[in-house]
């Protein structure tokens, strides 16, 4: 059992930087895939950005690529997800997931076991 809590998120303006953190507990994290998904007031949860544990390359949404960076500590069993030059349009929460399949970019939220609570991330214009 994985148990995950994101962190990080909060009021910020057009134009800012914002990390949000993700501790998994329970079981380390090494051969999961670990996703971050959004989801704003009205729409689905959409998936941002993924990556192996085990390895340095990551899939991501065209949306958010360039501005969006995932990256893991493996001591600290957390994983991380950078936002740069936010838009009001970035406004939602923040959700991390895990799975134990490998996952890619193809697979969508419910290919995704672990949850967190998920952390609301505000973007003023």
């Amino acid at each position: 059992q994985v148990q995950l809590v994101e962190s990080g998120g909060g009021l910020v303006q057009t134009g800012d930087s914002l990390r949000l953190s993700c501790v998994g507990s329970g079981r380390t994290l090494n051969d999961y895939t670990i996703g971050w998904f959004r989801q704003a007031p009205g729409k689905e949860r959409e998936f941002l950005t993924a990556m192996r544990w085990n390895r340095s390359s990551a899939y991501y949404r065209d949306s958010v690529k360039g501005r969006f960076t995932i990256s893991r500590d493996i001591a600290k069993n957390t994983v991380y997800l950078q936002m740069n030059t936010v838009k009001p349009e970035d406004t939602a929460v923040y959700y991390c997931a895990a799975s134990p399949a490998k996952l890619t970019i193809q697979n969508g939220a419910n290919d995704y076991v672990y949850w967190g609570p998920g952390t609301q991330v505000t973007v003023s214009s």
